[in-house]
C-alpha cells in the first residue's frame, strides 16, 4: 500500500551550513507521526521544505505523486496544510472570517463550506462562542484552536503542525493534544513537530528523533516513550538511565 507521505533523502543547506541531512520517513493514512528534538534540530526546516517554502534536495511524494515541481499553492491544492508555530492569524478579522479564509479553495461549494464550518465548531465549541470576536482578542489556547480550525477548513489530506503547544499553559496543552488525537480518530493524517516530547509521543503512532539535522532514532511512539535514552534526553529521566545501565 502506498504511503500517504513518503520522504526520501531530504536535505536542506543554508550556504555552507547543513540544516537537514538525508531525512527519510513515511506516514500512513489516518496516522499521527511525530518528529521530536531540541531547538535547532531541523524540525521546522523539514516542514518548510515539505511545503515548498525553502529549497531542498531529495524527494517527497504525496499519495505516490512527486511534489518536486509543485509551488506552495499547488501543494496546498494537493492537500498539504501547515499550521506554523506563529499561527499566522489575521488578528483584525473575526474568528469566523479567519475560518472561512481557510476554505478559500472551496468558496464555490457553499453547502460544503457550511458543513465544514459546523464540523469545526463541533470540534472547537469555544470558536463558535467567539465567532464574532476579533482573532487578536483571543487567548493563546484559543488562537491555537483557531489556527487548527482554519487548517481543517482547507480539507487537508495531511495536516502538518509545528510546535502546537508552544507558549501554552499545561492545561491548555492537554486540551490541544486531546483535539489532535480526536482528529486522527476522524481520519485526519497528522505530521506533528514538537519539543514537548512526552505529549507528542503519547499522542502519536510513530516517532522520529532529530538532532542537529539528522534523524537519529525512530520507532513506534509507545516504544520511544519508554526508551531509556530517549527518556533521559527528552523526558528528563537521566536517573532512570543510570539505574538501567548499572
Amino acid at each position: 500500500m502506498t504511503a500517504l507521505l513518503d520522504v526520501r533523502g531530504l536535505t536542506v543547506s543554508y550556504g555552507k551550513v547543513s540544516a537537514l541531512r538525508d531525512a527519510s520517513f513515511s506516514l500512513e493514512e489516518a496516522q499521527i507521526v511525530t518528529i521530536i528534538g531540541p531547538n535547532g534540530a531541523g524540525k521546522s526546516t523539514l516542514l518548510k521544505a515539505l511545503m515548498g517554502m525553502i529549497g531542498y534536495r531529495g524527494s517527497a511524494f504525496l499519495r505516490g505523486e512527486s511534489l518536486e515541481q509543485c509551488i506552495v499553492e499547488e501543494r496546498v491544492e494537493r492537500g498539504l496544510v501547515l499550521v506554523p508555530e506563529t499561527r499566522e492569524l489575521f488578528t483584525q478579522m473575526s474568528v469566523v472570517d479567519n475560518l472561512l479564509l481557510g476554505a478559500f479553495m472551496y468558496r464555490g461549494d457553499r453547502a460544503g463550506v457550511a458543513r465544514d464550518l459546523a464540523r469545526t465548531y463541533e470540534l472547537f465549541p469555544r470558536l463558535e462562542e467567539r465567532a464574532s470576536q476579533l482573532a487578536g482578542t483571543l487567548s493563546g489556547g484559543e488562537r491555537q484552536m483557531l489556527a487548527l480550525g482554519r487548517a481543517l477548513m482547507g480539507r487537508p489530506k495531511l495536516l502538518m503542525l509545528d510546535e502546537p503547544s508552544l507558549g501554552l499553559a499545561p492545561l491548555v496543552v492537554r486540551e490541544i493534544f486531546r483535539i489532535i488525537v480526536r482528529l486522527r480518530e476522524l481520519g485526519v493524517s497528522i505530521l506533528l513537530v514538537e519539543q514537548n516530547a512526552r505529549a507528542a509521543l503519547e499522542a502519536a503512532d510513530y516517532g522520529y528523533v532529530m538532532e542537529t539535522g539528522d534523524i537519529v532514532h525512530q520507532g513506534p511512539a509507545a516504544n520511544l516513550l519508554h526508551d531509556p535514552r530517549v527518556m533521559a534526553v527528552y523526558l528528563g529521566s537521566a536517573t532512570l538511565v543510570a539505574e538501567t545501565e548499572t
